[in-house]
C-alpha cells in the first residue's frame, strides 16, 4: 500500500501525515478484499481550509475515513469482491 499526499494540496505537513495515517489504516482493513497487487492512493484535490481549520481535526478525520472507504469498495467491487457491510 502506498500513499501519495502532495504539498500541492495539503500545505502542511501535520495534514499530510493524518491523511496518510487514514489511507493506510483504511487499507488494512480492506487488504482481504484487495487484489494482491501494488496499490497506491493519491490526493487529488484540496480539502476546503475553511471547512476544515486544524490539521487534526476530528471532523477531517472522519471525512478522509469516509472517502477512502468509499474508494476502497469501489475497488474490491471491481475486483470481484464483495465487501461485507457495504451498500449494494
Amino acid at each position: 500500500m502506498g500513499a501519495m499526499v502532495p504539498k500541492r494540496w495539503a500545505k502542511r505537513a501535520v495534514t499530510r501525515n493524518a491523511i496518510k495515517r487514514q489511507i493506510y489504516s483504511v487499507g488494512a482493513e480492506f487488504e482481504s478484499f484487495l487484489s494482491a497487487a501494488a496499490h497506491v492512493v493519491r490526493l487529488r484535490a484540496s480539502f476546503d481550509k475553511t471547512q476544515f481549520p486544524s490539521a487534526t481535526s476530528d471532523m477531517l478525520k472522519t471525512t478522509v475515513r469516509c472517502e477512502l472507504q468509499q474508494l476502497f469498495i469501489s475497488s474490491a467491487e471491481r475486483t470481484g469482491s464483495r465487501v461485507k457491510g457495504a451498500p449494494p
